[in-house]
């Protein structure tokens, strides 16, 4: 009689099963359905194919299994490049890597448990006594292979050759299964996470002492009833550790600064999204992105919007910086990407945008981004529903009229003046006549015009463009990316690193040690109530915070003058701040922040009041939409039949924008249809859905 028993597959099928991606951000075997393959080495071994970017979560998974805790090691790893083979085995690889529990394979718990009896025992693998961890070694043998197929390099074939957690005579060896395990350490995983690695290591780079982490590690564990896993057991001597690892750090990896970037990213690769080297035909471009970063772009970029700050540094540094900003629920912003580049960040975005859009939507498919907020009109992502920073724009203008102007009143009018000329493509008045126009009246100001025609003339009219083009974010985002730019800026460009400049390995070092923990601590803090005391009160909080504290009955506006208008001081409410130019994202205030040429939270009020009551004037971009309509009122088309069709369709417009509004309120307004090359669409499709 024929057994109706389905046949198991040989090695030869493999590709012929499913590509399994958990959804959700890591996994472990028992996520995955396993099938036992017939003849070959793998023979009866467990096999499942997942996509190989998801290797490390599944390695995480398994680490975290409840009833054996466990960190897998890896033993051994082989490489192969493309091309070497001619003839491909089905499972032939590029990439071979064996990871095994950590409590094995060796076993020395009859060794220690006879009073050195055993020293001289040499372990089953034959690489030696394995310094520091013979006294996590029982035996355990579960270990299995990861390979990433050679004819299919973005899949990776998992062969788990022992799934439990036992040792050569099949008794479990360590978790709570063991009994022999009881009340020790090998009931949990040999090392501490990840994350409280991470956790400790920040702690540490913004000063916080030893004892200090120790105390706040055991309030901590208290809090939650005793120990529960092995990060519960953090030592003294866990945390010395991590202090000689920060000690003996250096960004010089080696003295050639090429050279040193290079071993950085080979020993960084998981932090590391894009890495493309200088060449006569291409740029340099590093995209940096910690595991931090990326939960924090998950949480609050996900139906949110996220902020490019770009060319940071580029007088100083040697090659300047860009940053992806993201805002969280006290309206910080947040760096969730760091990219480095040898040229303008805008022109290649295509190259690195798709693998870190890849990148996120691996964690979590059903990500979505709401708005990119760009500061520079060369970005070319116009398949993202994109808006107009002119944060940079706004704040170079402001700095050098307040040095090149001495007059208050001349500030203030050119100032305005200059935003005119952004919106002048909007409006019936045409963009190099605005300009001409703009260096006529105020010609008698040498010194600030010298600067415009050198800096700004040459990119006036791509930025009036993009103007037109796009629409402008408004002024809240710009005082928590101002905030970041100017926390930046006072710790990379302090005078005591002057001399560090010039090589981009400290450029790297820096950020993803000290200045990335600056970040991770006020999140911490924000979330927990720990550590306040440490963090840089200075910009804890910006101006778009800052504003919402200020009741909307400080704010006066006169309604026969709205050229400007008044906030009360909430410090002393005999004084009051003027805000000229209300509602625009050219206001400027009499306060002494705003003097400094920063954004304050008086004119940050004021937009949101102009917003809300929509009583003083509002942002540029409204007034040229106001003119639109206003014009298309005045200028009524003579034909019947045009008028009739004219007035079905401003109908159904206004019912349209009122759709938009709702759907923007909610997140989910879709992108307008893109119109860019096809390469760059290919790239950026994954950021470009929206729900």
């Amino acid at each position: 009689m024929k057994s109706h028993e389905p046949k198991m597959p040989r090695m030869e099928d493999i590709l012929n099963l499913p590509v399994q991606d958990p959804p959700c951000a890591e996994f472990s075997a028992a996520y995955l359905k396993w099938v036992k393959v017939e003849g070959g080495r793998q023979g009866g071994d467990d096999i499942a194919l997942i996509p190989f970017a998801r290797v490390e979560d599944f390695v995480k998974g398994e680490s975290s299994n409840a009833e054996c805790p466990a960190s897998f090691r890896i033993e051994s790893r082989r490489k192969r490049s493309e091309g070497s083979i001619s003839k491909p085995r089905v499972d032939g690889y590029l990439e071979y890597t064996l990871y095994w529990c950590s409590y094995g394979p060796e076993d020395y718990r009859d060794s220690e448990s006879s009073n050195g009896d055993g020293s001289d025992v040499k372990p089953a693998t034959g690489k030696g006594s394995r310094p520091g961890r013979r006294h996590m070694m029982r035996g355990c043998v579960c270990h299995f292979t990861v390979k990433r197929l050679y004819t299919r390099p973005l899949l990776a074939l998992i062969i788990y050759n022992q799934r439990k957690h036992v040792d050569k005579t099949g008794a479990p060896c360590h978790g709570i299964l063991d009994r022999g395990a009881v009340g020790t350490r090998a009931m949990y995983a040999p090392r501490i996470s990840e994350d409280l690695r991470q956790k400790v290591m920040s702690m540490l780079y913004v000063g916080i002492s030893l004892d200090n982490v120790i105390q706040h590690h055991m309030e901590v564990v208290q809090g939650h009833g005793g120990p529960h896993s092995r990060d519960d057991f953090l030592t003294r001597n866990d945390v010395r550790n991590m202090e000689r690892v920060i000690r003996n750090s250096s960004h010089e990896l080696h003295t050639d600064d090429e050279c040193s970037i290079k071993m950085w990213v080979q020993r960084h690769q998981k932090h590391v999204f894009f890495f493309q080297d200088y060449s006569v035909s291409e740029p340099f471009v590093l995209g940096i992105q910690t595991d931090w970063q990326l939960q924090q772009i998950l949480h609050y970029g996900n139906n949110g919007l996220i902020a490019s700050h770009s060319t940071f540094g580029s007088k100083k540094l040697k090659y300047p910086l860009s940053t992806l900003l993201v805002f969280d629920s006290s309206q910080n912003a947040i760096p969730v990407a760091w990219i480095i580049t040898s040229s303008f960040v805008g022109q290649y975005i295509h190259k690195w945008i798709g693998p870190l859009a890849e990148r996120i939507r691996t964690k979590d498919p059903r990500w979505r981004l709401s708005a990119f907020l760009v500061d520079d009109p060369s970005f070319d992502i116009s398949t993202i529903r994109i808006l107009l920073c002119v944060w940079h724009v706004r704040r170079a203008w402001i700095r050098s009229l307040l040095k090149k102007c001495y007059n208050i009143d001349v500030q203030r009018e050119m100032f305005k003046h200059l935003g005119w000329i952004l919106y002048s493509s909007r409006s019936e008045h045409n963009g190099v006549g605005s300009v001409e126009e703009f260096m006529q009246v105020f010609v008698d100001q040498f010194a600030f015009m010298d600067y415009f025609k050198n800096r700004w003339l040459p990119y006036i009219e791509l930025w009036v463009a993009s103007m037109c083009s796009l629409p402008v974010a408004s002024p809240e985002p710009l005082a928590a990316i101002e905030t970041y730019h100017l926390r930046l800026k006072s710790k990379l460009f302090s005078e005591r690193n002057a001399n560090f400049w010039p090589r981009v390995d400290w450029l790297i070092h820096a950020l993803t040690t000290e200045f990335h923990s600056l970040y991770w601590l006020d999140q911490y803090s924000e979330e927990t109530g720990y550590f306040a005391n440490f963090r840089d009160d200075s910009f804890s909080t910006n101006a778009w915070n800052q504003a919402l504290q200020i009741p909307d009955a400080n704010v006066i506006l006169d309604e026969q003058n709205l050229q400007l208008a008044k906030v009360i001081s909430q410090a002393d409410g005999t004084l009051a701040y003027t805000i000229w130019n209300p509602g625009s994202e050219f206001s400027l205030c009499d306060c002494p922040w705003s003097g400094l040429g920063n954004v304050c939270k008086h004119v940050v009020k004021l937009a949101m009041v102009c917003k809300n009551r929509q009583v003083a004037r509002p942002l540029l971009a409204a007034q040229v939409y106001r003119q639109a309509l206003l014009s298309l009122l005045q200028n009524p088309p003579d034909d019947p039949l045009v008028l009739e069709h004219a007035i079905l369709h401003a109908t159904r417009l206004q019912q349209d924008i009122k759709g938009l509004e709702e759907l923007s309120n909610s997140g989910l307004l879709q992108p307008l249809p893109p119109e860019v090359n096809s390469q760059t669409a290919v790239n950026l499709q994954l950021f470009s859905r929206l729900q």
